[in-house]
């Protein structure tokens, strides 16, 4: 059986099995030693509108072993985006270096993105291709020959049940059916690391459980999963380990189970605020406007 039949047979296996949310995380595959992925000292630097330098990440370490599952966790402007861009080789960090499966960013970044499918919230698709021509297309890029291209696709519509709209137009599908789409564009080459930007953002309660269930199968067959989201509830039941960004910087790092602890908190969401030093809400208390005179408050 060839790697790729056998990576498809198991992940078939798991695919028949209950929902994953609920069921027990099989042990880390750690027995490799190798970190597959690898940040030191990442720091990327904008220029601000008043001509001073904004350091979107700065100075971010952290590792991410075989079979694990890591969710980089904060709110919108923490940094998560930029730090992915880089990892992937999108974008270039102002200092630091990005390991990926032994293969460094700065000088080898074509086999860095042979090892990695990259998902983000707002990944375009060709508008005029149907998922599976677009899917048959992507396959060839990556060098499957034709009839391992067909049947990786198929695979890829049965198991994030596109089947009713693999046929359709690209530009006439909902968020959550553009959003299983590039899901399997990423995994179309069976990449072993994935790195995933907000896979949720926007999406129906149907689509947010296929593509959850979807993330927790290919981690539980092995691949490692490097996950940001400011769901701070969706990395609680996922996550092996997770890292609290806050402002560019890693403010906290453990399991959550450690966090919860080391915090006294019952929830992610609330330990997080702790070590941050927010208060308890994070909208502003500001007092309602009074109402105009003689009409209703």
């Amino acid at each position: 059986m060839t790697g790729f039949a056998s990576a498809a047979a198991q992940a078939r296996r798991v695919r028949d099995g209950p929902p994953l949310l609920d069921s027990p995380r099989p042990p880390l595959h750690t027995s490799s030693g190798m970190d597959m992925i690898l940040a030191e000292n990442l720091v990327k630097v904008f220029p601000s509108p008043d001509g001073s330098d904004k350091r979107a990440v700065d100075g971010l370490s952290f590792r991410v072993g075989p079979g694990e599952m890591y969710g980089l966790l904060g709110p919108n402007g923490a940094g998560k985006t930029t730090t992915l861009r880089m990892l992937s080789g999108l974008m270039t960090p102002s200092e630091g270096r990005a390991v990926l499966a032994g293969c460094d960013v700065a000088t080898d970044a074509r086999r860095v993105k042979r090892n990695i499918g990259f998902l983000t919230a707002h990944t375009g698709l060709y508008q005029r291709l149907s998922p599976r021509e677009l899917l048959t297309f992507f396959a060839e890029l990556h060098g499957l020959p034709a009839a391992d291209a067909r049947r990786r696709v198929q695979h890829l519509v049965e198991w994030l049940q596109m089947g009713d709209f693999s046929e359709l137009r690209c530009g006439g599908l909902s968020t959550g059916q553009r959003q299983r789409t590039n899901i399997a564009r990423a995994l179309v080459a069976d990449p072993p690391i994935l790195i995933l930007d907000e896979p949720t953002l926007g999406l129906d309660v149907l689509s947010n459980r296929v593509i959850l269930d979807f993330i927790i199968r290919e981690r539980n067959v092995g691949k490692t999963v490097l996950l940001s989201t400011h769901y701070l509830h969706e990395a609680e039941v996922m996550c092996d380990r997770v890292g609290l960004l806050h402002k560019g910087r890693l403010v906290a790092e453990g399991t959550v189970k450690q966090l919860l602890e080391q915090t006294g908190e019952r929830h992610l969401n609330e330990a997080f605020l702790r070590i941050v030093g927010e208060s308890e809400s994070v909208l502003p208390r500001t007092p309602s406007p009074a109402a105009p005179e003689g009409k209703p408050g």
